[in-house]
């Protein structure tokens, strides 16, 4: 009674949020970030954890501008433990290249990117992340000269694991499979105060990109309606539920 009492409460809490979302008159995807424990778990664990708690993955897969039609295979998955963010990427593409290091322009690699807000001020924060875990991280309410990159030690909060390993390397043009996990604590929002992601309501959006590859590509989880190609959108952010 107490297992089926929880999860009439837990889907009571996320058709309210639903609810809550659509009276704001935001559109989008909706995923549901589970709750998975109170103790942080370290990166190169977290795949195991996700997969013992059942996560399952979802596609990044809205080719929003014909002038770059490749669609790699990518997929994610998130959950939290209250005071951290799990999440997975998961990528099958035709190139790779990892150049970049921790603030540099990573997006020119092979590159996954998640943008989110956690309040209705305006300001949301990317972490854009090559697949080695090179890591840029920024927040502002807008692109260029309205963000700020985060302190180094605010981005150093951050786990990171790659399963290429942590060492740059060149354009390589063959077919590679890689993932790539982000641990990132509540701490990292650095523009707000947030103390734990239990109960929130976020808007945001999840990217795979590659400026620089032999196969450029711009890729969405949720659909981005622009001429050309721009991830900081937020009237396009899809809606993440935290148990």
């Amino acid at each position: 009674m107490k297992t089926i009492r929880t999860i009439l409460l837990v889907f009571l809490f996320c058709q309210g949020a639903l609810s809550l979302v659509k009276a704001q008159g935001h559109d989008g995807k909706v995923y549901s970030v589970k709750h998975v424990g109170d103790t942080t778990v370290e990166a190169s664990r977290v795949p195991a954890l996700l997969d013992a708690e059942g996560i399952s993955f979802e596609r990044i897969a809205s080719v929003n501008w014909a002038a770059y039609p490749y669609q790699p295979y990518v997929l994610f998955r998130m959950a939290h433990t209250g005071n951290a963010l799990l999440l997975q990427y998961h990528v099958e593409e035709e190139c790779v290249a990892a150049l970049a290091q921790d603030g540099g322009a990573v997006f020119r690699d092979a590159c996954c990117e998640f943008f989110v807000s956690p309040t209705s001020d305006g300001i949301y924060y990317n972490f854009e992340t090559n697949c080695i875990g090179s890591l840029l991280m920024e927040a502002g309410t807008g692109r260029g000269d309205q963000r700020g990159e985060a302190p180094n030690e605010v981005a150093s909060l951050l786990q990171r694991w790659a399963s290429l390993g942590c060492e740059p390397f060149p354009l390589r043009r063959q077919p590679t499979t890689w993932d790539l996990v982000l641990v990132i604590p509540v701490e990292a929002f650095f523009r707000h105060t947030l103390t734990t992601f239990s109960g929130l309501t976020m808007r945001g959006n999840l990217y795979k990109c590659g400026h620089g590859l032999c196969r450029r590509h711009y890729v969405s989880w949720n659909p981005i309606r622009t001429p050309k190609p721009d991830f900081h959108q937020p009237a396009f952010f899809g809606t993440l539920i935290f148990e």
